[in-house]
């Protein structure tokens, strides 16, 4: 049998912890890379990407090559700039199949955005984060509203993350953005909140209100409220995400939030009582996929 001294054992253990954190580092750096990349319309150079990672243009090449071949990154032959391929759109798409998420909710989504005729999204709940999954425009004439669905739910800014985050204890509710902090991986509105007592503040208000709102919070010249749903009709089931109606700030104005929230409020109570149901639904309804931006 093959022995080792002390030292040698301290050594060969230190290598594989060091072999470890590389690994971890590795991973790590791809999925900042990818995230990078999905936030570009178009390819980026190589050298830009090691700037914007901070990181040496020889590493990032050994990431987005390996990306590469696994089919997450295509390169063009021309520019050999870099861009995301379709395998991660793909790979969500597959995902929430797999969960009926957009079987059970589009039909509900689609009479909520013919009723208040503006753009209405729900967002489920991933840990302590609420995730886009379907969408419905209902907007006719005038202004569309019709942002990014890939964007992040900035949680103190949108009135998706005030309804969730409202249906916390206080406590809670405030370590979960005061880990984050109030910034944003995008520019967020003039009015959003910028410290813990706003906050509470307006988490108190979408309390006693019964619905959260963001007036030029999440972005500039637009307004959004939401509500939560839970998971079953049973008042007390966990929360499973939230439901909003968003549209240009000239519309979605004081004087018609009770109407859009009691819209909203039907809208919630359906998905609870078919949520449970969803792993059964296979009927796919089309997602409306609008296009445009605010006009």
């Amino acid at each position: 049998m093959e022995t080792y001294s002390i030292l040698e054992t301290n050594l060969l253990c230190y290598q594989k912890t060091e072999d470890q954190d590389l690994t971890v580092a590795a991973v790590s750096r791809c999925l900042t890379l990818l995230e990078l990349l999905a936030g570009e319309r178009e390819p980026v150079e190589l050298s830009d990407l090691a700037d914007r990672l901070e990181l040496p243009t020889s590493a990032v090449h050994r990431l987005v090559t390996t990306l590469v071949n696994h089919g997450w990154v295509t390169q063009d032959a021309a520019s050999q700039k870099y861009a995301l391929s379709l395998s991660m759109s793909t790979l969500a798409f597959r995902n929430l199949d797999a969960r009926n998420v957009p079987d059970v909710v589009q039909s509900v989504l689609n009479r909520l955005a013919a009723e208040t005729q503006e753009y209405c999204r729900l967002a489920i709940l991933e840990g302590r984060d609420l995730v886009w999954v379907a969408r419905a425009q209902g907007a006719v004439t005038g202004l569309r509203y019709d942002p990014d669905m890939g964007q992040e739910i900035v949680l103190h800014a949108t009135a998706n993350g005030k309804a969730w985050l409202a249906t916390l204890p206080e406590e809670e509710a405030l370590e979960v953005v005061y880990s984050r902090g109030f910034g944003a991986t995008r520019k967020l509105g003039p009015n959003s909140a910028r410290s813990i007592d706003e906050l509470r503040t307006r988490l108190d208000e979408t309390r006693k209100r019964g619905f959260a709102t963001s007036v030029e919070e999440a972005e500039a010249g637009t307004a959004a409220i939401a509500v939560p749903f839970r998971a079953s009709f049973d008042a007390n089931a966990p929360v499973a995400g939230t439901i909003s109606v968003a549209g240009p700030l000239i519309r979605i104005s004081p004087d018609r939030w009770p109407d859009l929230a009691r819209s909203l409020n039907t809208a919630a109570v359906e998905l609870s009582n078919i949520w449970p149901l969803r792993t059964r639904q296979r009927t796919m309804t089309p997602l409306i996929v609008a296009t445009g931006a605010v006009r």
